[in-house]
């Protein structure tokens, strides 16, 4: 009799384990295909091709979140029943831990609208150079990822940023139409400041025509900053993303300009 429970116990935790690991297989398989398909079907099918690749991996990102959550609900609760735990009792159950869940449910479901409407109005996208900001917490780097309950952002010293959707309530977002790029070059007082336009108009004569990146230019002139310091000003407009080698490209060609004609920067 003690060999025959033996055995039954041994063939049930056999039957089990098998099941477990087929479940676990099934589900990586699923998981695999439900990626693929949303990139490589779904997502031309609703022809948002025509978007933006950023858009594109925003949509996908959001789609592929929203499954696998449904996906590892599937996969507790068919473990759960597997191992033959009263997975409905556990579900009906309104004591503590229901409670807590319902304040947890709670947040998800704010993450869960404030990512919608991130989306839906679309505030940023996958790529975008952003400041999220919430009173004091101010953060400003790469979106990496738009999840259903979290946005990634990755700032300028390679931090990754986790942010609950509902903790965005400011958006700035840099990757949106021309940005402004400001040079300003350090003159001594005593300066031929119209030697030194002559000297600007003849760098950007020559420059500006075979950079197609520059909107627009703007001499302003001179200037003095809030802490002294006589600046004269130059302003472009240029496509988002190339403001930094703008800034650092025409700065470099203006100096050199400059101290070729004469002129010390101080």
């Amino acid at each position: 009799m003690a060999r025959f429970d033996i055995e039954a116990i041994g063939m049930d935790l056999l039957s089990k384990v098998l099941s477990l690991i087929l479940l676990f297989l099934v589900f990586y398989a699923i998981k695999k295909i439900v990626a693929v398909s949303i990139r490589k079907i779904f997502l031309p099918s609703i022809r948002v091709s025509t978007q933006d690749i950023g858009r594109q991996k925003t949509i996908a990102r959001l789609l592929e979140s929203g499954l696998n959550y449904v996906l590892y609900f599937l996969l507790l609760y068919s473990v759960l029943t597997i191992l033959g735990l009263p997975v409905s009792s556990l579900l009906a159950g309104a004591g503590i831990a229901g409670v807590a869940i319902g304040m947890g449910a709670q947040g998800f479901l704010s993450d869960l609208v404030n990512g919608f409407f991130i989306l839906l109005e679309r505030q940023f996208d996958v790529g975008d150079v952003v400041g999220l900001t919430n009173g004091s917490i101010k953060i400003k780097g790469t979106v990496v990822s738009v999840g259903i309950r979290t946005t990634q952002v990755r700032d300028a010293d390679g931090t990754l940023h986790f942010i609950p959707n509902r903790n965005i309530l400011v958006v700035s977002n840099q990757s949106r139409g021309d940005i402004r790029v400001q040079v300003d070059l350090p003159l001594s007082l005593r300066a031929d400041l119209a030697k030194v336009a002559q000297v600007i108009e003849a760098v950007n004569q020559k420059e500006l025509s075979r950079l197609t990146a520059i909107k627009g230019a703007k001499v302003v002139g001179p200037q003095t900053l809030e802490n002294g310091q006589f600046v004269f000003r130059v302003q472009f407009f240029v496509t988002s993303g190339q403001q930094g080698s703008i800034y650092q490209q025409f700065y470099t060609l203006y100096q050199e300009a400059l101290l070729e004609a004469g002129i010390d920067l101080t």
